[in-house]
């Protein structure tokens, strides 16, 4: 199984990747508590405003269609392999 889905923070990723990854937790699980410091933690590892804005609607996007699917009772598509399994 791949390592970052498993769990990314047992896997070999660069401190920028880390630190996207620990962010989009943040935000998809406690967005009340962001403040301007966590943009400046990426500011830090070296991206921009426009990688930041792109990450963060990446991020509400997928966190939007999750509970839009969750939200209908939609299924999981039965063709997607899962990681590791092809």
């Amino acid at each position: 199984m791949h390592q970052v889905v498993a769990d990314w923070r047992k896997a070999a990723l660069s401190p920028a990747d880390r630190a996207l990854c620990e962010y989009s937790v943040k935000l998809s699980r406690k967005e009340e508590e962001m403040t301007p410091r966590d943009l400046d933690g990426l500011r830090a590892h070296g991206l921009d405003d426009r990688a930041i804005h792109d990450a963060a609607q990446v991020i509400g996007f997928f966190n939007y269609i999750t509970r839009i699917a969750d939200g209908l009772g939609v299924e999981a598509e039965d063709f997607i392999e899962e990681w590791g399994e092809g």
